[in-house]
């Protein structure tokens, strides 16, 4: 069980921790009214976001006197309980079950408030249709739950712990993700492609997840590492950093609890984005000096002195009582679909502050940040390592390679084979098959397609097969995942470029088979890889029942689809933002009676992983033939996959010892 450190005093006790399950004495809370006016250090490279206003802060009454009195306390009403590790996520699980448990109610009585009033988050549409059809109906809104003014620390949390809140992590991720995907479509459905200035999707999926109080961490201002948050995990938008509580701040570039929420007037600062956008700023990567805010002109650039106040002066606050600081690099990135991407770098100390010249002859106030030890390698120092092997790998890496593509070109991109662990060269030892290979009665009978010019849309026969709309948006990305997907195929008329057709085009991004101590052979990617993006096949020569029974006579091991759990169903799932969201059902498919043989050829997605939270899922697809009792098995990413992070499937059944199908150690 994980402990919660609060801090009663920062003046005194520092680094004082208490246990979850010892009580711990509240005083009672004082707070007063924020100040209407606060100066940041936004980031200049950033666009304005007018959408999203900063997280409310909590109004309350004057400090006392007291000045050795820094940290916030909880409020009177504040249970004991809530120092367990567990709190926000038992209060959001308990939110959601008790919603769902009330869901067909709520259905019956459309103008009840909301499903639980204690948590004040999710309301029913005030739409008769079960299908969500557009996304720009604005739900009714609940009061927005404030961010707290309690300084806590999350510490000593076990192996189960840790799966336990970065599964809940990955969830309210994947639901952004979804919802951002989503609602994009139904605007480009609504106004068209490219017609004029569109909304931005992250802005919307960020404010219907934060009205019905999805948000994670707004009950605790956790200072330190952020329970399921991992070093590397990387970011497509600033509002996703503000939905899981790793930065607070929209635009700030600082995050920190105002002074005037401290009892006695000190700031406390809790983690900075560094983006290179100012000018005095040093990154060394564990040796950092940052600039603080203040003195910049609407253009961002400074006109004037910087004053040791707001955000600087919690800066040197931090520094003062050794509170670590939580580092986000923004980093351009080849290929991205935003100017820009953030990843988690993990968690550094100040080490010394001082007034100077800056560059442009103005006064600038600087901090010395040195990372903490024994944390697990840096995700921006991976970004650049695995751009080097993109580029040029036997420069980078001088031994371990056994292939530089496994595919021998039968894919459009390389497929690397390393292993500096052993002598195992076990990949190379079977035919790579690019595509499954299905028994040719498959294809017996007609295949009847679009007969669209351009690329399809909702309306057309491919989108009608697919319960009245296209799988995918404008960028390839899954917009919600079904129990059997209908791609263009040979016989439409649509052109190679239809949206309508992803997955059929194989692999994109550069994946390389590794050898792990752990785990034996994986898969990880050496591309930044979009949720929601398709990423290869999984191939296998697919046997009927009866070649099936032949081959496990004799002791031959084979992949199941029909075992692979039902992933597809979380992604696009948006029944937590819309009561009324119905799981698709349609295309329907019966359950799968076949078994594929990987014993002599296979492809790259046979060294994957198994993993009970996987960022990996397997979405049954048809595009060469209509027979839906042999559909191909197509993997999506569930998440955004950093570089150099291994991929991960559910296979339903697994290996005990070493969590991997046998026929792939």
């Amino acid at each position: 069980m994980g402990s919660i450190v609060p801090f009663p005093d920062l003046n005194l006790l520092p680094d004082t921790r208490i246990s979850s399950s010892t009580p711990v004495p509240v005083p009672a809370a004082v707070i007063r009214r924020p100040k209407l006016e606060i100066r940041v250090k936004s980031e200049p490279i950033d666009d304005p976001i007018s959408d999203i206003q900063t997280p409310d802060l909590i109004p309350s009454s004057p400090p006392p006197n007291d000045p050795n009195f820094l940290a916030l306390e909880p409020s009177p009403s504040t249970h004991e309980d809530s120092t367990n590790v567990y709190s926000e996520f038992y209060r959001i699980s308990e939110m959601f079950r008790s919603a769902f448990a009330n869901q067909m109610q709520q259905h019956q009585h459309p103008q009840q408030t909301p499903l639980d009033s204690d948590s004040g988050a999710i309301v029913a549409v005030p739409d008769g249709d079960n299908h969500i059809s557009a996304l720009a109906v604005s739900a009714p809104s609940i009061r927005r739950q404030k961010r707290s003014n309690e300084l806590v620390r999350v510490t000593n949390l076990s192996v189960e712990d840790q799966r336990y809140f970065r599964d809940i992590v990955r969830r309210t991720r994947m639901l952004y993700d979804a919802l951002r995907i989503y609602s994009m479509a139904e605007e480009e459905r609504r106004i068209g492609p490219g017609a004029g200035r569109r909304a931005r999707g992250d802005l919307r999926a960020a404010t219907l997840m934060r009205d019905r109080g999805l948000w994670l961490n707004r009950d605790k201002r956790i200072v330190g590492s952020i329970p399921g948050v991992f070093i590397g995990d990387l970011f497509y938008f600033r509002m996703e950093l503000c939905v899981v509580g790793l930065h607070g701040q929209s635009q700030a570039g600082i995050d920190y609890l105002p002074s005037s929420q401290s009892s006695n007037g000190e700031p406390i600062a809790t983690s900075i984005i560094v983006s290179g956008g100012y000018e005095d700023d040093e990154d060394a990567g564990d040796v950092l000096v940052y600039t603080g805010h203040g003195g910049l002109d609407k253009l961002h650039r400074m006109c004037n002195h910087q004053k040791l106040e707001g955000g600087n002066l919690a800066l040197e606050r931090s520094m003062h009582y050794g509170i670590e600081i939580r580092v986000i690099r923004g980093l351009k990135y080849e290929g991205s679909l935003t100017t820009k991407i953030y990843v988690y770098d993990g968690l550094y100390r100040i080490v010394e502050s001082w007034f100077d010249v800056g560059k442009s002859g103005f006064g600038v106030y600087k901090f010395k940040l040195i990372r903490i030890e024994g944390q697990p390698e840096m995700g921006s120092t991976l970004l650049k390592l695995a751009h080097g092997l993109r580029t040029r790998p036997l420069q980078v890496r001088s031994a371990g390679y056994l292939s530089l593509d496994l595919s021998v070109k039968k894919e459009k991109t390389p497929i690397f084979v390393f292993n500096d662990i052993d002598s195992d060269k076990d990949p190379l030892y079977y035919d790579y098959l690019p595509r499954t290979v299905f028994p040719p009665f498959v294809y017996a009978g007609g295949n009847m397609g679009c007969n669209c010019v351009t690329s399809c849309h909702d309306g057309c026969l491919c989108g009608m097969k697919n319960g009245g709309e296209i799988a995918y948006d404008h960028n390839g990305f899954l917009l919600r995942g079904k129990p059997l997907l209908f791609e263009c195929g040979s016989h439409c008329t649509c052109p190679p470029n239809c949206r309508n057709r992803v997955s059929q085009k194989g692999l994109k991004n550069r994946l390389e088979v590794f050898r792990s101590r752990e785990t034996g052979w994986g898969v990880r990617t050496l591309d930044l890889i979009h949720a929601g993006a398709f990423i290869c096949e999984y191939a296998g020569v697919v046997l009927t029942r009866e070649q099936a029974q032949v081959f496990t006579m004799n002791g031959d091991s084979l992949i199941y689809p029909g075992r692979f759990t039902e992933k597809w169903a979380e992604w696009g799932d948006l029944s937590q933002i819309y009561p009324e969201y119905v799981r698709p059902t349609y295309p329907s498919i019966p359950p799968l009676d076949f078994a594929m043989d990987v014993s002599r050829m296979r492809n790259v997605a046979c060294y994957i992983s198994h993993s009970t939270s996987p960022n990996v899922m397997v979405q049954f697809v048809l595009y060469d033939h209509n027979n839906i009792l042999f559909p191909h098995l197509m993997l999506f990413a569930m998440e955004n996959i950093p570089p150099m992070r291994e991929l991960s499937l559910d296979y339903g059944v697994a290996d005990e010892y070493t969590g991997k199908l046998s026929i792939c150690n």
